[in-house]
């Protein structure tokens, strides 16, 4: 385990991959608490050590993507994620500019001050409802350009259970954007 002091206020613990651990502490918390807050936390890391490590195998036993396939996947995202925001955009009573399909290993959405939209190519690979929740999400920052409580109003009128979709993007994000 990896311990950074920096200007926080509270502890934070992150798999960063398998076998590596970072405890970010506040630069004045004793030693003797940090090893008190690892210790007492052993079973998340250990747990989260594990998941980090199901999901290297993933990737091993998913390959990596060819440059063919990735085209493949943004050349059908560009077909079926603005039909989708279109859908989505007329019950929002929303108006967006263009839409980009990337090829991006750490976001599968956002969106830009003068309206346009980016989605990531792999959304391609996931479930259809969880593509639609990323296409709402985007959808939603125009009329809230913040992650607050209206913001998430807004997704859940469209998506009611947004939280699972999240979710699975969370779960399964790093065994995705790891076959770039």
């Amino acid at each position: 385990i990896r311990i950074v002091r920096c200007d926080r206020k509270t502890v934070a613990l992150k798999v960063d991959s398998p076998g590596s651990v970072i405890a970010r502490v506040p630069r004045a918390m004793p030693a003797p608490d940090v090893d008190a807050f690892i210790k007492e936390h052993w079973d998340w890391i250990t747990r989260h050590l594990q998941l980090a490590e199901e999901r290297e195998a993933q990737i091993a036993a998913a390959g990596k993507l060819t440059e063919r396939e990735i085209k493949d996947l943004a050349d059908r995202a560009r077909k079926v994620i603005p039909a989708r925001a279109a859908f989505f955009a007329q019950q929002m009573g929303v108006r967006y500019g263009r839409i980009t399909i990337r090829n991006q290993k750490t976001r599968w959405g956002s969106c830009s001050s003068k309206r346009n939209l980016n989605f990531n190519c792999l959304l391609m690979l996931v479930p259809a409802e969880v593509c639609d929740y990323v296409v709402v999400h985007e959808l939603a920052h125009l009329k809230e350009l913040n992650h607050s409580p209206q913001f998430w109003a807004e997704v859940q009128k469209i998506i009611p259970d947004f939280r699972r979709h999240r979710k699975w993007l969370k779960d399964n994000q790093a065994a995705l954007i790891g076959r770039l």
